[in-house]
């Protein structure tokens, strides 16, 4: 199984000619599947964008959407219009919606979206204000304690969901890939070089995730899990426990890559 991962593309920031050659490059790997981990484009074209790319590639494409996928739109909107995308094209996995998705014989994915919710760092101390707080409609002229409340709300949505698939997939598999677009523990928030400070950490790290995946590998001892995620921009490799590793993908506004291409039996 050869599975290339990517995250954070930001494909609104570049051409059609530089989507059409990053799309190529993806598929000169020769890629079984391809895992998106958020953040794809802006809510008026992040449809258009996965469309493009499951027409070209022609192979399962699972994905989760990242905050920027509902700028300037809103989050209800935006996951009805990728609902109504997936319905169509059958090579399209929106991870959030659906089960485990088994793979090979040992292998199987799961995933959500997820969100920053505030529990790690000084949320209550930071004076960060991300695009989120005014580009996105659910966040629009909410004041602090309403944005964290949202921000846990939506976290607690993908906690629920790996609570309900993870342990299934273990049923089935001894390895899992999980995929996500917020980090979900403070080792796995890069920022250049080193993990995110205390005023960053609230809104590029998702602790509630974190804490529901270490509960359930450590009743695992046996199974492995891999945590492929994006969000801070920041590349790096977090060793959490034995037998759980975070993936966070490096990216840079107008220069999508492929991660890493990851060959699995």
């Amino acid at each position: 199984m050869r599975i290339a991962w990517l995250t954070d593309i930001h494909l609104n920031f570049v051409s059609s000619v530089d989507e059409r050659s990053f799309t190529h490059k993806i598929m000169a790997e020769q890629p079984d599947a391809v895992i998106i981990t958020g953040d794809i484009g802006e809510s008026g074209d992040v449809a258009e964008h996965l469309e493009y790319m499951a027409n070209v590639l022609r192979c399962p494409i699972f994905f989760t959407l990242g905050n920027h996928d509902f700028y300037n739109g809103s989050i209800g909107e935006v996951r009805d219009s990728v609902r109504k995308l997936i319905s169509q094209q059958e090579n399209l996995i929106w991870l959030s919606d659906a089960a485990v998705i088994q793979v090979t014989e040992s292998l199987a994915i799961v995933g959500h979206d997820s969100w920053a919710d505030g529990r790690l760092g000084d949320y209550d101390g930071s004076c960060v204000e991300l695009n989120d707080f005014y580009l996105i409609d659910d966040f629009a002229g909410l004041d602090r304690r309403r944005r964290l409340n949202l921000m846990q709300f939506l976290a607690e949505q993908a906690a629920d969901h790996f609570r309900r698939t993870l342990p299934s997939a273990f049923e089935s598999v001894d390895y899992v890939i999980l995929a996500t677009h917020v980090p979900p523990f403070k080792e796995s928030c890069w920022h250049g070089s080193r993990t995110s400070n205390d005023m960053f950490l609230p809104f590029f790290s998702c602790k509630v995730v974190g804490d529901v995946l270490m509960e359930i590998m450590t009743r695992n001892p046996t199974k492995s899990l891999t945590v492929l995620c994006g969000h801070t921009h920041g590349g790096g490799e977090a060793q959490i426990r034995h037998n759980l590793k975070v993936l966070t993908g490096e990216a840079t506004y107008g220069q999508p890559v492929i991660q890493r291409v990851l060959d699995l039996k």
